[in-house]
Parts: structure tokens; sequence; C-alpha cells
């Protein structure tokens, strides 16, 4: 049993016991947490993350909730928010410097404020950016990656600045996994305001148009396999519209499953694997999950 009296030595912000999660991600899924704490600065959760290092107790550090399916069992031990320590936008010299706390669209608004170009396709994705990075998230043809400079993260005990080719970032995927991002660091090459203004609203109307963005979902729930296209093999095999339980492959993107309003995580990884075994079945392809499950006991799916 994990001591509040002990942790609150070491930790200045705020606890919670039980804290449900499902208001925590997009997907509107999940159980509760044990612990779920709020620190207030860098250095309060560099103190938490010695403590429970020390104490061994498993942790999770949550971002926006995107791209996650949360067990209906929740998750053991104790979810980091970096909502409030890491929610920050500077600009110095010719760099941007992100928090990790910092919602995706927010920091694309403020690079086009500042007429910096490269992110505007992004802006849709519903990601902070501490998740953004260690995903690699992208669409559009850009990824968070492409102006990295550097990423300050919590490795074990100790604050480190890696360098963009120490992160080892790829389609989807980094080697920052394993570490608490803290901020990002990018370099970006300039631009017209109005021009990026433009081209944003362009493109989320686009995504709003070809994503069911009315109902919760986690975004993309499959990589692309290399040559193909996720959705269109989902299609082709005639699950658009498929459901189990409150959980619906969507009928307007079919690498989406959207929450019909009371989905559970059991409904949803059920309905992944009816897709995972029907792509293979019929085209011989396994599809990669993109949306990563939390909380998760035994095999995966």
């Amino acid at each position: 049993m994990i001591s509040i009296t002990e942790i609150q030595k070491v930790f200045k912000g705020r606890i919670t016991l039980n804290e449900p999660l499902a208001r925590y991600t997009t997907f509107r899924i999940g159980g509760d947490a044990d612990y779920f704490v709020e620190p207030v600065d860098a250095e309060d959760t560099l103190n938490i993350v010695k403590y429970v290092n020390r104490q061994s107790i498993p942790y999770y550090v949550m971002g926006n909730g995107s791209n996650i399916l949360i067990s209906d069992e929740g998750i053991r031990g104790i979810v980091i928010n970096l909502d409030t320590s890491c929610n920050y936008l500077k600009h110095e010299g010719d760099n941007i410097i992100a928090g990790a706390g910092v919602k995706m669209a927010r920091f694309v608004d403020f690079c086009i404020q500042k007429s910096y170009a490269g992110v505007e396709m992004l802006a849709g994705i519903p990601a902070s950016i501490g998740g953004a990075l260690v995903m690699n998230a992208g669409c559009y043809g850009g990824e968070a990656s492409d102006y990295v400079k550097e990423v300050k993260v919590i490795k074990e005990e100790t604050v480190l600045s890696l360098k963009k080719e120490e992160c080892g970032f790829r389609y989807r995927n980094s080697d920052l996994k394993g570490t608490v991002v803290l901020e990002g660091k990018f370099s970006l090459p300039s631009g017209n305001k109005e021009e990026l203004m433009a081209r944003r609203k362009e493109l989320i109307l686009q995504r709003n148009e070809a994503q069911p963005v009315e109902l919760p979902n986690a975004g993309c729930i499959f990589k692309n396999p290399k040559d193909n296209k996720a959705a269109i093999l989902i299609q082709e095999c005639g699950l658009k519209g498929k459901i189990f339980g409150g959980a619906m492959v969507s009928d307007k993107h079919a690498n989406f499953i959207v929450n019909r309003g009371n989905a559970t995580a059991n409904d949803v990884t059920e309905l992944i694997k009816i897709i995972k075994n029907t792509v293979h079945e019929k085209t011989g392809i396994n599809l990669e999950m993109e949306v990563k499950l939390v909380g998760f006991k035994g095999a995966a799916i």
C-alpha cells in the first residue's frame, strides 16, 4: 500500500485516490487509477518519479489521453498527469519551447502567431506535446519530430536534454518510451502567418470531413502496413460499421473505432480482434496496433 503521507513529504502537487480515467481519455473509456498525481512543476515531477522508482511502484504518465485504450480495470500504481507542471510555451531566439502538457492545437497556433511554419498540418491531432513526441504522431505528411531540436526528459532519476538524433524517431514510434518527457525544443522555418492560418483551417476542415470527430475515439487504431492503408484494407473486408457492444468500426473512416456512448475496453478489444483476424484471413496482412493498450493483463491482442 502506498503511503500518502510519505508521498507528501517529497511531493507538492495534488493526489487523488481511485480517480476515474475515462474522463481523461479521448475514447472516454477506462477504469480507475489507484493514485492520480498532478505535479506543480518539473522539480515536483522529478521528485515523484524518484519516489516511485525507489519504492518500485508502477507508474504511467498520461498526456491528453489520445492514442490509448485503458482497461476496464484501470491502472494499478500511480498515474502522473503533466497538464499543470508542463503547460507552457516559450519563444526563445529562433526556437519554440513547448512543455509536455501543451495540447498540439495550442502549440500549432502559437507557432503560426510567431510566423513559424512546418507544424500547421498537426493542428488536428488530439495529443499533448509529450505524447506526440513519444509516439512521433503525424498526419498529412508531417510528424511531430520533423522540427525537433532537443527533448528534455527524465530518464531513471536524471533530467537530460536529448538531441534529435538521440531520440530514435521513426514511424509512430521513438526511443523516448521509458522516459518522462518534460518539454520539446523546436527549430522551425519562417512562414507567412495568413497563409499558415488558411492552410491550418483547410486541413482541420479536411480532417473533420474524413474522420469521426463527432464521437469519442482514440485516433487510428492500426499503423498503415507498407504500401497499404489500414482503412482501405478494413473497408474492403466489409467491416465498416461493424459493431461489438458499444464499440463500432466508424462508417466514416474504417481505421477508427468509435465509442457509441457506452463502450467498454473489452468491447473495443474484441472488435480489434475481429478486424485483425478478418483482414489476415482475407489478405494475409497482419495489422499492427497504433493505439496503445494500458492496464491490460495477459497476452497482447
